[in-house]
C-alpha cells in the first residue's frame, strides 16, 4: 500500500493574512480556497506547485484553538522547508522581513536557519547535505 501525508493543518487567525504572508513573503502558491461556510475555508497552500502535501490553513473556531495559533509544537521548530539554494532562499526572505531567531548553522546533515512566521510557529529553512557515495 503506497501512503503519503496529503495536509497538514496550521491554525491561523485570518485566512487572509496567512494567505498573504505564505504566499508574498514565502513564496508559496495557493493550491485552493474554497468557501465551506460563512465562517469556514478549505485553505491550501505549498511550497510548490506540485507539493505531495499541503498546508491546510484552519482558522481557530474558539478560544481553545486560539491559543494553539503560533504554538503547535510547545514552541519547538514545528515545520521543516526544504531548498536546494539556501543563501539564495535565506537572502530573499530577509529581504522581506522574515525574522530568523537562529542564524544560519552548517550542520551534518546540511545548512539550517531558524525563522517564525507571522504567528510564531517555528520553521527550519534547511538545504540537506550531498549525500556521500560509499564504495
Amino acid at each position: 500500500m503506497k501512503r503519503h501525508i496529503g495536509h497538514i493543518a496550521l491554525v491561523v487567525a485570518d485566512y487572509d493574512e496567512a494567505i498573504a504572508f505564505y504566499t508574498q513573503k514565502l513564496g508559496f502558491v495557493l493550491v485552493e480556497d474554497t468557501i465551506l461556510s460563512e465562517a469556514k475555508r478549505w485553505v491550501l497552500i505549498a511550497p510548490a506547485e506540485n507539493a505531495q502535501c499541503t498546508i491546510l490553513l484552519a482558522k481557530a473556531a474558539n478560544d481553545k484553538q486560539k491559543l494553539a495559533i503560533g504554538n503547535q509544537s510547545g514552541k519547538r521548530v514545528f515545520l521543516f522547508l526544504y531548498t536546494d539554494d539556501f543563501w539564495r532562499d535565506h537572502e530573499a526572505m530577509t529581504a522581506k522581513g522574515i525574522n530568523f531567531v537562529r542564524p544560519p548553522l552548517a550542520e551534518d546533515y546540511g545548512i539550517v536557519a531558524v525563522f517564525e512566521d507571522l504567528y510564531g510557529n517555528l520553521w527550519d529553512l534547511i538545504q540537506p547535505a550531498e549525500k556521500q557515495q560509499t564504495t
